[in-house]
């Protein structure tokens, strides 16, 4: 709800905007800032953000949010939930719209196609602003690679490398060799694109509401069946779901850590070790492979039904953070992609790449090669649940209860009952 602070003069009242988001410790901190620095920027409009728990949480609460009539005018939500959103038509006011009508400056050729892809519709007209996009990378303790003897300055680039490398680890006396946040994210949906598989038909939904789930193929199961092999040994050593595996990277406990690209921020700060980057690892007899990673994170959506200054306001921050030296900030201090090309040179221009080595890996796997219809993202119905659905198959695996074959079977034949039950509840998309 807006709220109009009425000072001694009518024309200084200051329009809040809620921002519902879902970032907290160090990224939560990055967001404040830049809502403090865009309403330190002009005097008519003050972005209030709030922070609404994990990504899942945040859309829960804005859907209750619009049918109780008290939503926000911008909310965050997690790039798998795009096509749950874009069903939603009367609740979202798409940003190519906002910002025609706002008449401010927006031209999607501006954004890097790696991001605005996923986010925009058949036409290329850009739906939801893109805001957070990350992609996984791997990092690595250098100290324990010193004391494994392997050598500090190379990261492992294959999963043959990773696994030898984490033996040698757990031989010098670590807990665990390495480990990986979100399961379904790393180990089938980024994985799939990167050795240009197909996550789903219907280009992996893009094309489609009749898609189907594919990642059952004999690649996928060969590397979930490695990942429960090395478990056995603790080589690999499952974390749990989101960002649980996280603190056992900088508590020293793994030697290996595979994750976001965003995690940086938190694990520049909390790690008391020289921290390595490396590029998500690939089969390397995989044909193709490595073609290119997908993004995760989030993109900011506009709900309607909200008073039209507070859209005016809307429009003048997506502008805002639109601007390079912003998002060239944005992407130095949290490890986000930047979004648009302009930020791109701008930070290479100032040397951060050089001064920051491995900070530009994530860039380098998203533009690696041209994104192919296995590569360019996901666009499935109810794919939280799926997502839910794909880890709790993987830690069946991962626990030694069923088959990779068996779990990941399973996994496909759960998600497409999804599939089918959102395909059967948005008829006329």
């Amino acid at each position: 709800m807006a709220v109009v602070a009425v000072s001694a003069s009518p024309a200084l009242a200051v329009t809040d905007i809620m921002w519902w988001h879902a970032m907290s410790g160090e990224l939560g901190r990055q967001i404040e800032k830049l809502a403090s620095d865009f309403n330190a920027s002009q005097s008519d409009y003050r972005i209030v953000p709030h922070y609404k728990g994990n990504y899942t949480e945040t859309v829960t609460a804005a859907i209750f949010a619009f049918r109780s009539h008290s939503q926000p005018a911008i909310v965050q939500v997690n790039e798998i939930a795009t096509a749950t959103m874009m069903a939603a038509r009367g609740a979202i006011y798409p940003v190519f719209d906002l910002m025609a009508d706002q008449q401010e400056a927006f031209s999607p050729a501006d954004y890097l196609p790696a991001v605005t892809g996923y986010y925009a519709d058949a036409a290329g007209n850009l739906l939801s602003f893109p805001f957070n996009a990350s992609t996984p990378i791997l990092y690595y303790n250098k100290k324990i690679f010193r004391a494994a003897g392997l050598d500090p300055d190379i990261a492992p680039k294959t999963w043959p490398e990773v696994g030898a490398a984490a033996k040698r680890l757990r031989a010098a006396g670590a807990p665990c060799g390495f480990t990986t946040s979100w399961p379904s994210w790393i180990n089938v949906e980024n994985f799939s694109a990167y050795h240009n598989l197909p996550l789903s038909t219907q280009a992996n939904g893009f094309s489609g509401l009749d898609a189907v789930l594919t990642f059952n193929n004999p690649t996928v199961v060969r590397h979930i069946a490695q990942l429960a092999e090395w478990q056995v040994t603790k080589a690999f050593d499952y974390s749990g779901r989101a960002t649980t595996a996280e603190p056992r990277f900088w508590n020293g406990e793994c030697g290996i850590f595979i994750g976001s690209s965003a995690t940086r921020a938190d694990i520049r700060k909390n790690s008391p070790f020289e921290v390595g980057y490396g590029v998500l690892p690939y089969w390397p007899d995989v044909a193709g492979a490595p073609q290119n990673t997908i993004i995760g994170g989030a993109t900011l959506w506009v709900l309607r039904n909200r008073p039209q200054e507070e859209y005016k306001g809307v429009a003048k921050f997506f502008a805002y953070l639109s601007k390079p030296e912003i998002q060239a900030a944005w992407h130095e201090n949290t490890g986000y992609l930047p979004i648009t090309r302009a930020a791109f040179d701008l930070t290479r221009a100032q040397g951060f790449y050089e001064r920051n080595p491995g900070t530009a890996i994530s860039i380098e796997q998203m533009t690696l090669k041209p994104p192919t219809e296995n590569s360019r993202g996901l666009r499935l119905g109810s794919f939280v649940l799926i997502r839910d659905a794909i880890d709790d198959e993987l830690e069946q695996a991962f626990a030694g209860k069923k088959s990779a074959q068996a779990a990941l079977d399973s996994a496909v034949e759960r998600g497409n009952r999804l599939l089918r039950q959102f395909e059967r509840a948005n008829p006329d998309r």
